[in-house]
């Protein structure tokens, strides 16, 4: 009697052991489509995920460091006028101090099982591209996440928990005592709006001189239609024109509920000398691995979380 495995051709002893492998023409297609499907998720765009786009990305630092330390330094000392020959002469010098950031890998993956391969090569179309859209989505939403958030389990900073950042409170002078800007009238609003701004630059003696709003989206759907009394101009439209400093306001979703569920306003100076989001390493695909019936690609990249260097240049009020 024959043994188990002579019931079998070496077709089907190879997908048993999982060392089956492509023939020719299906190795070639595959190869082929997924090399066109690696270069497609690097132009793909999702909407939304303002981390992205409104922190500036740095990737200055090596994808295989550990960790990520910047200084951050301040002159001290005196001058004075002196007399001939003085021999007092004021010491002025340089002092600074050193931040750590960690670095942590992020990892997701996609792929294709045999049947796939073979059913788009026989049908002349092509591999499924949703596959991997999902995998670099999955990437983006978490380094998003970690942009405005942070991780405390890991030890990762985000914009909005960085410890330093300074915070205004809102009067609460709105319709039931509301802080909100939607209770608010248009004069409290620009109050408030102006309030923030000014108290970066008084803090700073002027040194920072933020650039930014960052809104909610109702919120800055309110603000952008509802007109000042009188005029055809909105508090947004006159907040923009008038303000020396602030000449962009974007709406990010993330800001709703984003201080223990209230919604939250981000003034800030929006420059890579002033914060940085770090990614060592950006998504990335690698080769293609077998498992059994299936084709794999793991993806990955690293992340350190945001490095705020300056953070009397930020303010945030929660609440409106």
């Amino acid at each position: 009697m024959k043994n188990n495995e002579q019931r079998y051709d070496e077709r089907d002893l190879a997908v048993i052991r999982g060392t089956y492998q492509l023939d020719d023409g299906e190795s070639l297609f595959f190869a082929r489509e997924l090399e066109h499907i690696k270069t497609r998720t690097y132009d793909v765009v999702y909407a939304d995920l303002t981390g992205l786009t409104m922190i500036p990305i740095s990737s200055e630092a090596n994808p295989g460091a550990e960790t990520i330390t910047y200084g951050q330094y301040d002159s001290v000392g005196m001058a004075k006028i002196i007399s001939n020959y003085a021999d007092d002469l004021p010491r002025a010098d340089v002092v600074g101090k050193e931040f750590t950031a960690k670095v942590k890998g992020i990892g997701t993956s996609y792929g294709y099982s045999l049947q796939d391969i073979r059913a788009a090569r026989m049908a002349g179309k092509p591999l499924e591209q949703r596959k991997a859209n999902a995998a670099r989505l999955s990437n983006d939403q978490t380094v998003n996440r970690i942009a405005w958030f942070g991780d405390a389990e890991h030890g990762l900073v985000g914009l909005l928990t960085h410890p330093n950042i300074t915070e205004y409170t809102l009067p609460a002078d709105g319709t039931g005592s509301s802080t909100k800007f939607k209770d608010k009238t248009p004069d409290q609003v620009l109050r408030d709006l102006n309030g923030m701004v000014n108290k970066v630059i008084s803090l700073t003696q002027g040194v920072e001189k933020p650039d930014t709003l960052l809104l909610p989206h109702e919120v800055y759907g309110d603000i952008s239609v509802r007109r000042i009394p009188d005029t055809n101009t909105t508090i947004l439209k006159f907040f923009l024109e008038q303000s020396p400093y602030i000449k962009n306001a974007v709406p990010c979703p993330e800001l709703k509920g984003a201080d223990a569920g209230e919604d939250v306003a981000v003034i800030y100076k929006r420059s890579s000398d002033k914060l940085t989001l770090e990614i060592p390493q950006p998504f990335e695909q690698l080769p293609v691995q077998q498992k059994n019936l299936e084709f794999v690609v793991p993806c990955h990249s690293r992340c350190a979380g945001v490095i705020i260097y300056y953070p009397l240049s930020l303010i945030k009020a929660a609440g409106v």
